[in-house]
């Protein structure tokens, strides 16, 4: 080898070095924004450190937990795409078999009392237990998942470090995921500087948010910009005919509802609603004008008379999108400490 490729490769290891150093002095721990209400997520079961967040975010994005190797949960929920898998209208899991739905983001979940387009899930500690054993996603069973940990010797001293003694178990993988996913929290967007008085709205973005306050907020609730209600907003149904919410409570009065989803970070989330049909946020916002259906159990806030939806002009809907853009954090998608090491 040359001495220039000596040094060069020598550098790039330094570099590597650094970022990784810069990386680990980036934890602080779980903090709450100072606009956020009190999270809901039990942190006296499950307190957060330093080693069980990097154990949590190394097996994040290991392969490994699926049954052919390839498919990670960060292959469906990619942090550039505020966790979400771009592009795709509904999850693409192991030998590229499509699942039924859009991959939902992972952000602010510490707020959250239930998971899943249908809310089928109540425990974050529990919640990654679907996508691992789903047959079109990851297609792995908990003990094979577990097996695995245990043959690979990186692991052990994560374990130790993070649980205080060598057993590697089911529900320690569970709570090491739920350490690394309650970090990732997005609370610095314009809006959240503006809330904070850091900032403030143009003349047009400060129109939008009126806008919002008088036609969506009682959905999207500030500052997480969603209630985490269930509803129908009257799309047509497709040929899946997903019922929602109905597969989980059994009752025809939750027919085609599904979470209502947090609009922070549409900028990055694209395609939208639970099955991605819309590939942008005008498609969205002209549902929401014109296209609402009269489908079963179709939420009362979307009926005003005898016309259906939210009714928004051109200039309206201008000025809401503008507004919906300070929901954009990119701090959030480019921060180190959440990303694959």
């Amino acid at each position: 080898m040359k001495p220039k490729q000596i040094i060069y490769l020598l550098f790039v290891s330094f570099f590597i070095l650094a970022c990784k150093k810069e990386v680990a002095q980036l934890f602080e721990g779980f903090h709450k924004p100072s606009n956020f209400p009190e999270p809901v997520y039990k942190f006296e079961n499950n307190e957060v450190t330093k080693a069980g967040f990097e154990l949590g975010r190394k097996l994040f994005f290991d392969p490994t937990l699926s049954v052919d190797n390839t498919i990670s949960c960060g292959s469906c929920h990619i942090p550039t795409s505020a966790f979400t898998q771009h592009g795709h209208s509904v999850s693409h899991g192991i030998n590229d078999l499509l699942g039924t739905r859009n991959s939902p983001p992972i952000m602010n979940l510490a707020w959250s009392n239930s998971f899943m387009w249908d809310g089928g899930i109540a425990d974050l500690d529990l919640q990654p237990i679907a996508p691992i054993t789903n047959h079109v996603e990851m297609g792995e069973s908990m003990a094979n998942v577990l097996r695995k940990i245990k043959n690979n010797t990186a692991y052990g001293n994560l374990f130790k470090a993070s649980f205080g003694t060598d057993e590697i178990s089911n529900i320690k993988v569970l709570k090491a995921l739920s350490q690394f996913m309650v970090m990732c929290v997005s609370a610095e967007s314009k809006y959240d500087s503006v809330m904070r008085n850091e900032k403030t709205f143009t003349t047009d973005e400060r129109a939008g948010y009126v806008l919002f306050q008088n036609k969506c907020n009682s959905c999207h609730k500030e500052p997480l910009f969603t209630d985490n209600s269930f509803r129908n907003n009257g799309l047509q149904p497709s040929d899946l005919n997903d019922i929602g919410r109905e597969m989980i409570t059994l009752l025809q009065a939750d027919k085609y509802k599904f979470k209502v989803p947090s609009l922070r970070n549409l900028q990055f989330t694209a395609p939208y609603m639970h099955d991605g049909r819309f590939l942008n946020l005008d498609a969205v916002l002209e549902h929401y004008n014109s296209q609402v259906q009269a489908t079963d159990n179709l939420d009362p806030l979307l009926t005003n008379g005898n016309k259906l939806g939210i009714g928004l002009t051109t200039e309206e809907k201008s000025k809401l999108l503008t507004f919906l853009n300070t929901l954009s954090d990119r701090k959030f998608i480019t921060n180190p400490l959440i990303a694959e090491q």
